[in-house]
């Protein structure tokens, strides 16, 4: 789980449980995009996990599954009793429709493409969309049909008379529409509507406030100590790098094992970078003979990334070791 720290740009965030529909990382993005911290999670997960993560709001992706079978994905048990707001998307619209006592039908005729939607009802100023015409993508099979207690329509397209749903006392919204494709107009105001006024997220989730906060929580972690990281000069570990000497300056050392394996002039760029421009405390080791040694007489790529993890692991503990005052490891490299 993502922690939360004071002034953590990742306080506020949205939850997007996904059912399988080939937009739902563009629904993350829009998320992002509107400056909100969100996760895509399968949904399959418990309210208890969900409580804990403590999302601001949840929005159910769609999907290719019916809720005209009993056997096909649904919500978490509980999920519509944890008084948050919930927007469902096409399957998910259908999913929460379905699970709190409406229903679902096959319709006649497929929609997929672009459609034109009437929205007649803008639930006095605590909904979602706009009153008017709203051009959008749809992608569906199926329909609601019978609305649960509690909700209205909003929106209505030609074979979707349901087309938007809304119970606004409880603050949960469907669109039968895609509004994370750019072919729906004004699908970013609409979510933003849903994130930002609906939910109550700020839009302070953005590179700077989020390098702000990592550099806050490394100086209240280290505090006066020395932390040693190993330098690639690739994009992660000079990324932690360059943070890391912002927020602490000389009690960072980097160890740049320099394996001869690098393009032409790399391993100077890599010093000419940290150490010259930069002042960051960078030692370098020359273990090129090393690790060629290593890897004579090997042609298998995979034994080769072995070998060359496995060398570069000895050399930095013989290095880490030399640094007596150390007491922090920082890890370079966006893999588990």
């Amino acid at each position: 789980m993502t922690s939360v720290m004071q002034n953590d740009p990742h306080k506020d965030r949205i939850l997007i449980l996904d059912f399988g529909s080939q937009y739902t990382q563009l629904i993350a993005r829009r998320v992002r995009e509107l400056g909100v911290y969100c996760e895509l999670w399968a949904y399959d997960h418990t309210v208890e996990e969900i409580t804990e993560f403590a999302p601001a709001g949840i929005i159910l992706s769609g999907g290719p599954n019916s809720m005209t079978e009993g056997t096909t994905p649904r919500a978490p048990q509980g999920l519509f009793d944890m008084g948050l707001p919930v927007l469902g998307i096409c399957y998910g619209m259908q999913c929460m429709a379905g699970m709190l006592g409406g229903e679902v039908e096959t319709s006649d005729e497929r929609e997929y493409g672009y459609a034109k939607v009437d929205v007649f009802d803008d639930g006095n100023g605590k909904g979602i969309l706009e009153l008017g015409e709203l051009e959008v993508w749809m992608s569906h099979g199926d329909r609601v049909s019978k609305l649960p207690a509690g909700f209205e329509v909003v929106g209505r397209s030609q074979n979707a008379p349901l087309a938007a749903i809304a119970d606004t006392k409880r603050q949960f919204y469907g669109l039968q529409f895609h509004p994370e494709v750019t072919h729906t107009q004004q699908g970013d105001k609409v979510l933003g509507r849903f994130v930002h006024d609906i939910c109550g997220c700020a839009d302070d989730w953005n590179a700077g406030n989020i390098i702000d906060a990592s550099i806050a929580n490394v100086r209240e972690q280290v505090g006066s100590d020395h932390v040693i990281l190993g330098l690639s000069g690739g994009v992660d570990s000079s990324v932690v790098a360059a943070m890391l000497h912002k927020a602490i300056g000389n009690q960072l050392t980097c160890i740049f094992v320099d394996n001869g394996l690098l393009r032409l002039n790399e391993g100077d760029q890599v010093m000419e970078t940290f150490a010259e421009h930069m002042g960051v405390k960078v030692i370098r080791i020359d273990a090129e003979d090393r690790f060629l040694s290593a890897l004579a007489g090997v042609s298998d790529p995979e034994r080769k990334r072995k070998i060359i993890g496995g060398v570069f692991v000895d050399i930095f503990e013989e290095e880490s070791k030399k640094i007596k005052s150390a007491k922090w490891l920082a890890q370079g490299t966006i893999y588990p």
